[in-house]
């Protein structure tokens, strides 16, 4: 099986959900993680912190560093860059996880919301690969991989919430952008989304969302290794979708992934439902 064994990922908002889920996929293969969050003690609305992520990927068998970083400040991002080419020698793999979500209409959203939504999602996947890519060139496969949607202009995705599904677009524009200036330089720049809705802590705080009707997100964290395993040359500008991912790789059993095998699964935003 192709294996992320000793390569350095640096994983932003890996201290819980699909972003931790990712970082211990990798680490179960001995790979090195460093997670660049924000949480740095717990909070009782979210559990997980970088310092419990850390001792997980370790105890998975990776190595971990936890770096406290605010994707929206570069001088920190900057600097936790160094740290983790200091540690690790180099980076392979950048994963933009980390996401900001207000799912509001427009007299609904206040402008501090929007603001930290298009800093977090848009302008911070463009800073951390802009810190990233100086070592992603010189690494033997680089990758970035995004959590964002399939580009859509869809009325019925921007109508309910605009300053969102701005952001969320915004990052897939970046790896529009970032795909053609760096995939024909090797640098395998993609995006990755779920089919479905994903059942993360995060997932706790948006009223109305029956977590049973979720997958878990060991879904994303498989489809994300099998990607960034792959021969980064010639891979790039692509927007793929977990379910397909692991088809493609021979995976047949999804109910694995339910959170409740046997209920009808929540489509996630962003998608076709056919």
């Amino acid at each position: 099986m192709p294996s992320l064994a000793g390569k350095t990922l640096f994983i932003t908002g890996a201290s819980r959900g699909i972003g931790l889920a990712i970082a211990l996929r990798a680490a179960r293969d001995g790979a090195n993680v460093a997670i660049a969050a924000k949480s740095a003690v717990p909070n009782p609305k979210l559990p997980g912190t970088i310092h419990s992520a850390a001792a997980a990927i370790e105890e998975a068998g990776g190595q971990a560093l936890a770096l406290r970083c605010d994707i929206r400040d570069e001088a920190a991002v900057q600097a936790a860059v160094a740290a983790t080419v200091d540690r690790f020698g180099g980076i392979d793999i950048l994963v933009n996880n980390a996401s900001a979500i207000w799912l509001a209409g427009a007299l609904e959203t206040p402008m501090k919301r929007y603001d930290l939504m298009q800093e977090v999602n848009a302008r911070g996947t463009f800073l951390c690969a802009q810190a990233c890519l100086p070592h992603l060139l010189e690494a033997g496969n680089p990758h970035i991989l995004s959590l964002a949607p399939p580009p859509s202009l869809a009325p019925e995705w921007w109508r309910p919430h605009t300053a969102y599904t701005l952001a969320k677009m915004g990052m897939s524009f970046v790896s529009i952008g970032l795909a053609a200036e760096f995939g024909p330089r090797g640098v395998a720049v993609n995006a990755l989304w779920p089919r479905t809705i994903i059942a993360t802590d995060a997932l706790n705080m948006i009223p109305g969302v029956p977590i049973e009707r979720c997958r878990k997100p060991a879904i994303v964290a498989d489809a994300a290794h099998a990607v960034l395993v792959r021969e980064a040359a010639g891979f790039h500008g692509r927007f793929l979708i977990d379910e397909e991912v692991l088809r493609e790789a021979g995976e047949t059993d999804f109910n694995r992934y339910a959170v409740q095998p046997g209920q009808p699964l929540l489509p996630d935003l962003f998608l076709d439902p056919d």
